[in-house]
């Protein structure tokens, strides 16, 4: 079992639509987050700031001022915010058990035998470095 250390607040699909955009563009503005989801998802510049600031109240963006401009950028890659989110799900769904979140994901073919042999090929290799 484990701890997870600072639980955030998840994030909704927009949030992680608008979240997408800054990790893709390493810095983004308003503009252009909104620009980049124009064609899937329009929104008024305006919600695109009140995202932002959600994301930011949350822990998952911060931002520097250029001139009169909010630049954001990503506060960790999304793979840890990805590992964080699969941590939460394992505390509350699992009670902490990894083995037990696994066996449901082998036993409901999530993960095929292939992706089986990397994971243990990998779990082998850590085990190594620990000796």
């Amino acid at each position: 079992m484990f701890s997870a250390k600072k639980t955030r607040k998840n994030l909704s699909e927009l949030e992680h639509l608008v979240m997408s955009v800054v990790w893709e563009h390493g810095d983004a503005t308003t503009e252009d987050v909104r620009l980049a989801l124009a064609k899937r998802h329009p929104m008024k510049e305006s919600t695109v700031r009140t995202i932002l600031s959600r994301l930011e109240e949350k822990g998952y963006c911060t931002h520097r001022t250029t001139g009169r401009t909010n630049v954001y950028r990503g506060v960790e890659a999304p793979a840890n915010v990805a590992a964080k989110a699969v941590r939460q799900i394992i505390e509350r769904l699992c009670g902490g058990s990894v083995e037990q979140l696994l066996l449901g994901m082998v036993n409901n073919d999530v993960l095929d035998e292939k992706e089986l042999q990397r994971l243990a090929g990998r779990i082998a290799a850590r085990k190594r470095e620990g000796e």
